[in-house]
């Protein structure tokens, strides 16, 4: 159960913090620093809780991480299950305190469909699928055994890599590549956010599932 509940903890953190920030400085296309502080804050979030909860549970706080770790035998069925119910409900206490310390009308940090895909979901999909797919490889690799002593630095390169993943998505989509994260907002912002949350549960899913096929063609087996 630690397990679980460390990942609950650790994706209230990226959600609320990620999320908090992006309304917080008012991250829309236009606003670049804006946009570049909201980066920067899911990032580092991420490097935070891996430094924290990453000797607990291996910090995924992302169901799509959680999923390329099952696809690649690293966890269990029932730790997968448990993983993906903590980090939903630490997504969802999440979007409870925006809520309440923000306002429905803040928007909430939650996912949609940007300005660059010109109001078509399936780019917002497609867009989903490949940061997800570039995301979830980059976790797969950065923690594996046979990285030796790189692999201390394997948060850093995570959080660093998701800055870079939203500075390209938020354009599109607002950047989810996790369907937690997606998820928790979008229940209590309501409207087009929870019409279009189908695009951020699927899309990161899909994108995990390529990362782990496409880890499988390059990983090098334990000696």
């Amino acid at each position: 159960m630690k397990k679980y509940i460390a990942e609950c903890i650790g994706t209230f953190v990226l959600t609320f913090l990620g999320c908090g920030a992006a309304v917080s400085l008012g991250c829309a296309e236009a606003n670049t620093a804006a946009v570049v502080g909201t980066a920067i804050a899911f990032g580092l979030s991420v490097v935070a809780m891996a430094y924290t909860i990453g000797g607990i549970s291996g910090c995924h706080i992302n169901p799509a991480i959680t999923l390329g770790c099952l696809i690649t035998g690293r966890i269990s069925v029932k730790d997968c299950a448990g993983y993906m119910l903590g980090q939903v409900v630490g997504a969802i206490i999440a979007g409870a305190c925006l809520a309440y310390i923000y306002g429905v009308p803040s928007g909430l940090g939650a996912n949609g469909i940007g300005a660059g895909c010109n109001g078509c979901a399936i780019t917002a999909l497609v867009v989903e699928i490949v940061l997800t797919a570039l995301f979830v490889l980059v976790v797969l690799g950065a923690t594996h055994k046979t990285n030796g002593a790189t692999g201390n630095f394997a948060g850093l390169a995570i959080g660093l890599s998701l800055i870079l993943i939203h500075l390209v998505g938020i354009h599109f989509t607002g950047t989810s590549v996790n369907p937690a994260r997606s998820i928790g907002p979008a229940l209590f912002a309501g409207g087009e956010a929870l019409t279009n949350v189908w695009i951020f549960i699927v899309g990161p899913f899909v994108g995990a599932i390529v990362a782990a096929c496409l880890w499988k063609l390059v990983e090098l087996k334990e000696e």
